[in-house]
């Protein structure tokens, strides 16, 4: 018997939430863009905030890194003092659709890879974010998407059947590890594509 999808699992960043560490480095190095994309590939590299995100303490992170590149101090230190700064707005047109999912009684989950450390001042910012039955975040539970034992522990602690879920994201190495446990995808390019491929699936009227 074919069950029908009506659970919608979103990730944060990417799809909701525009964050991005330039909008804090480009005041910190000014015109010199060239600059700042070295010092975010080599230094404060994605690899490196992603071990914030499965429960590294900032404070730690920021030792290490400095250890290793002292001539930088200040700028690394400034990563986890000055995050709130590397937040930019809600993803409009993306929230016009959570919200019409809202509005038409779909349960809402978030599944996002966030340091526990930060997110309370995504709770603060952003009052959407209340909208969501529950969400699971990955520093507060050690681990990181894809890793297949955080979307396990968002079914098991919403009791979520993943026959009737799907999840979107903007990663698609995450996309593929929820269709690899029954969720139906959905790779985030544009609020444009993520609405028609809503409408395609039911969830929204077209």
């Amino acid at each position: 018997m074919h069950t029908k999808r009506d659970v919608v699992i979103f990730d944060f960043g990417g799809v909701l939430i525009d964050w991005n560490p330039r909008y804090l480095y480009r005041k910190l190095f000014g015109d010199d863009e060239q600059a700042m994309e070295t010092f975010l590939a080599e230094v404060t590299t994605p690899e490196w905030n992603l071990q914030q995100d499965a429960g590294r303490s900032w404070d730690e992170a920021v030792r290490l890194l400095t250890a290793e590149h002292p001539t930088k101090a200040e700028l690394i230190a400034a990563y986890q003092h000055r995050w709130e700064e590397t937040l930019g707005g809600a993803i409009d047109d993306s929230l016009h659709i959570l919200r019409e999912l809202k509005e038409a009684g779909h349960p809402l989950y978030g599944l996002t890879n966030w340091s526990h450390e930060t997110f309370p001042f995504a709770r603060e910012r952003f009052g959407f974010l209340t909208l969501f039955d529950g969400i699971v975040v990955s520093g507060e539970e050690g681990m990181i998407k894809p890793d297949p034992k955080l979307y396990q522990t968002l079914l098991e602690r919403y009791d979520i059947d993943p026959t009737r879920a799907v999840f979107i994201d903007d990663n698609k190495v995450n996309v593929d590890a929820a269709e690899a446990l029954g969720i139906h995808g959905i790779h985030f390019h544009t609020s444009r594509q993520l609405r028609a491929e809503l409408i395609g699936l039911g969830f929204l009227p077209a």
